[in-house]
């Protein structure tokens, strides 16, 4: 019996790291966007009003983008494994309380601190793969790893809704925490200590002037408004399609719905492709083609054809997970120091345009309908780029 070679080990341990992580962001992700299909549910449950109900998943975002910023900071001192594996069980055990309670603001104060705590492991899983991976490779483990959290969100709102419907959104929730917490113990025995870190002697005011530096970048801030922009939209059409599927002439159930989010489907094969094709034909010009695929897609949910809506969701999926992850990568292209830094505030950009889309496209879905919400959400992106590509052709900046 030959012993096992060097090459055989890293691989071991590549294939270690991206399960682990993997899993890891599948619930998060699934946690995440798990009280979106059920906010028919709540506005019934509690009489609360949709935007009231919407609070679930902007306030969530909110404590999220918070949980970024200040364990990103502890995640470069204490390591990355401990943030990942505590952030799994604390979410999960969030649930508990959750599903007992009869007080909506309860809920909203337990979604807080889920989002809180979701932060651990988006704060230190790509770093994590940055250190712990060949760099020959890290480009494929960073793309499984965002594969991982499109299948996530899918998930989520596929499993509570179907439960939501057949049972109780009381149950879903109760499922998510027990999938938690075997996902807690599947990442002792799975996800390997780290080995290359290296704790961040910087002190945390250093860190914050590399903010600074970034946010006087006009480059970036372009970036980061595209961050916001695209996740803005993407939320609000996902936020009330329960409340118009629901809705006459429809009439559909909860279950019924929640096929529609393997859509998500086409997000896990765009991101990975639209990364191939920039190579060859250029970041900004694929990203051009993705966003003009989202707007095509919000565009098609408007006539009242069932048919045209899922279609049009496949749509959208394709074109915002290809033009995230495109606008993703421009960061550190266009970041030439505090990369980290960088990163993290596209992340929280990304955040503040979830929460925004849940909340503050209430208004808009109240007095306009469907209608006035898709063509927002097909018009703003579109309308936001050509802004800035004449911008810049004014003042004679190469783009």
């Amino acid at each position: 019996m030959s012993l096992p070679t060097k090459s055989t080990i890293r691989e071991a341990r590549f294939w270690r790291i991206i399960i682990g992580l993997g899993i890891a962001s599948v619930f998060i992700f699934a946690a995440m966007y798990a009280m979106q299909p059920l906010l028919p549910i709540l506005t019934k449950q509690f009489g609360v009003s949709v935007a009231t109900a919407s609070l679930t998943m902007s306030i969530n975002t909110i404590g999220l983008i918070i949980g970024l910023i200040i364990l990103g900071f502890y995640s470069d001192r204490l390591g990355r494994s401990v943030f990942v594996k505590t952030s799994i069980l604390l979410t999960a055990l969030l649930f508990i309380p959750m599903f007992l309670t009869h007080s909506f603001a309860v809920i909203l104060a337990l979604r807080f601190l889920q989002g809180f705590v979701m932060a651990g492991v988006l704060a230190a899983a790509l770093a994590y793969i940055n250190e712990e991976i060949h760099g020959r490779v890290v480009s494929m483990a960073t793309a499984l790893y965002i594969s991982f959290n499109s299948t996530g969100g899918m998930f989520g709102r596929f499993v509570t809704g179907y439960i939501a419907e057949r049972w109780s959104w009381e149950l879903s929730l109760q499922l998510l925490g027990i999938i938690g917490v075997v996902v807690f113990f599947m990442l002792l025995f799975v996800l390997p200590k780290s080995t290359n870190f290296q704790p961040s002697t910087e002190t945390i005011r250093k860190d914050m002037e590399g903010f600074g530096f970034h946010l006087k970048n006009p480059t970036l801030l372009i970036v980061f408004g595209l961050g916001i922009v695209l996740q803005l939209c993407f939320t609000g059409m996902w936020t009330f399609l329960p409340f118009h599927l629901t809705a006459s002439p429809f009439l559909l159930t909860l279950d019924e719905i929640s096929y529609i989010y393997f859509a998500y489907a086409f997000g896990i094969i765009g991101a990975p492709l639209a990364g191939v094709l920039a190579v060859k034909y250029g970041l900004r010009k694929v990203r051009l083609i993705a966003i003009v695929l989202l707007m095509a897609g919000c565009l098609l949910t408007i006539p009242m054809k069932l048919p045209l809506i899922v279609i049009g969701y496949c749509v959208i999926c394709l074109g915002f997970f290809s033009a995230h992850s495109l606008t993703a990568a421009s960061v550190s292209k266009e970041a030439t120091h505090h990369k980290g830094s960088a990163s993290s505030l596209y992340l929280v950009s990304y955040y503040v345009g979830m929460a925004a889309g849940s909340t503050l496209t209430s208004p808009l879905w109240e007095v306009a309908g469907w209608t006035g919400l898709a063509l927002f959400s097909a018009s703003v992106p579109i309308v936001y780029v050509l802004l800035i590509r004449l911008r810049q052709r004014k003042l004679g900046v190469a783009h």
